[in-house]
């Protein structure tokens, strides 16, 4: 089940932005000469589909923070680079804005209640939550698929979303972690298939809320 496209984070970062009305439009496309993004270009890029990240960091105040975040992507091997986008909108942008370091958390096929958190209006979402210390103290998800410790490389603006250049300085994967995959305005996982026949997507059924 998705998110409501209201909601101050969503996982389809990328893929469903905020939703601009479109001006003497009746057929909901976008007018090119407006730049608007309309709800047919938001379903148009969810046809790509995604894994589902947790981006984490400490605020000024030393408050670990974190937001889901779906446009993620490696950018460089040498340097190690990887790219993110955060909405202009979302009330932890200056956070993440003014941090040395975050860490990109990349969830794992059973956590869709921590997507669903992070990109909810809860005020202490890391209630309960199971972490461990990363580089500079920001907080690590356990239980996670990757992790992707980084330093602040850049920033650019992009539209109605800022784009963050990250360096990595460490990483590591979680052994035999299935990924959670975000597709078509649902969640997904991975179903294996017999040897010779590849691997597809299917939707997942709601995880509980924890």
């Amino acid at each position: 089940m998705g998110l409501p496209l209201g909601a101050p984070e969503c996982p389809t970062a990328f893929a469903a932005r905020a939703e601009l009305p479109c001006e003497n439009c009746d057929t909901g496309h976008a007018l090119a000469t407006r730049d608007l993004v309309c709800r047919d270009f938001r379903d148009a890029l969810g046809s790509f589909a995604t894994g589902v990240t947790v981006l984490t960091t400490l605020a000024a105040d030393g408050k670990p923070i974190g937001v889901t975040i779906s446009s993620f992507n490696s950018v460089s091997l040498d340097p190690p680079l990887v790219l993110w986008s955060l909405s202009a909108a979302s009330p932890r942008l200056e956070a993440f804005r003014r941090a040395s370091r975050y860490a990109v958390n990349v969830l794992a096929a059973d956590q869709q209640w921590i997507s669903d958190r992070f990109a909810s209006r809860e005020d202490d979402r890391f209630d309960g939550l199971a972490t461990s210390q990363g580089l500079g103290d920001v907080p690590l998800i356990e239980g996670c698929s990757a992790w992707f410790e980084c330093a602040t490389h850049a920033q650019h603006p992009g539209g109605d979303h800022l784009l963050f250049l990250g360096r990595v300085l460490r990483f590591a994967r979680g052994e035999g972690r299935e990924p959670l995959i975000f597709h078509g305005g649902g969640y997904r996982e991975l179903r294996g298939r017999p040897e010779g026949e590849s691997t597809e997507l299917r939707k997942s059924s709601p995880s509980p809320q924890r």
